[in-house]
């Protein structure tokens, strides 16, 4: 382990919160079985992790990165995760882009949580492929791992925010009857901030899917309604 990783594995340690290392592994689904099994966890605060690495992504390479990503704790893990979208932010470069984007896709097996996912692939991917072709994010749709799939709805993310949304409604579709709860709730959260920014949009699609898609992904997607038109929803109405 080199020395970058061990001062910012010892400054996670120096936030560690015992009650909070005591309830995350609840919260993430950690016992047999779950989603989370056997993840082991600090006690950290993501704004403590955010500033932690703020403070050494500059200086940090792919290889003290991947060291980060591979540990067992959660909150080494998500940190490193932090450092690469701040570094990718801060890169012009597009050959530096491609290069971060290649490394990020080596590591996927260790991106292994929803907040892992939430908290990089649209900064990344969905940056770098915003104009580019999409079909890695129907690869990862059709993989059979959990999170690479949530990982294929949330970069879309960064498409909704600039207004197009294509293929963020294709991949609602595709995964819209997904098995886990995890992947309900991120088609209902991308659908709904479709309509925030084209709620035709949004309607056209529920009005055709609806009655079909999980329960959670609907109560997501129409969370912000009005409540009469919500419980029109709700009540198989419309």
């Amino acid at each position: 382990m080199s020395g970058l990783t061990e001062q910012i594995i010892e400054a996670l340690k120096e936030k560690a919160i015992p009650e909070k290392a005591s309830f995350l592994p609840k919260f993430f689904k950690t016992g047999p079985g779950e989603y989370g099994e056997g993840d082991q966890f600090l006690g950290v605060t993501v704004p403590d992790q955010r500033h932690i690495a703020k403070q050494f992504f500059q200086g940090i390479s792919l290889e003290e990165l991947s060291i980060l990503f591979q540990h067992p704790i959660h909150e080494v893990r998500l940190t490193g995760l932090l450092a690469l979208v701040y570094r990718y932010e801060k890169t012009k470069s597009e050959q530096e882009q491609k290069q971060l984007v290649e490394f990020y896709l080596s590591q996927l097996d260790f991106v292994n949580n929803w907040d892992l996912v939430d908290s990089s692939c649209h900064q990344i991917l969905g940056h770098f492929y915003w104009k580019r072709e999409k079909a890695l994010f129907y690869k990862l749709a059709d993989s059979e791992s959990l999170w690479r799939q949530r990982m294929a709805m949330i970069s879309s993310f960064f498409w909704i925010k600039k207004g197009e949304f294509v293929d963020a409604l294709a991949l609602a579709e595709k995964l819209k009857n997904h098995p886990h709860d995890l992947m309900h709730k991120a088609v209902g959260w991308m659908l709904r901030e479709i309509g925030k920014r084209d709620l035709k949009a949004e309607m056209e699609f529920l009005k055709k899917h609806y009655r079909t898609m999980s329960r959670t992904a609907l109560r997501y997607a129409i969370e912000k309604f009005p409540e009469d038109l919500r419980q029109e929803f709700l009540k198989g109405r419309i």
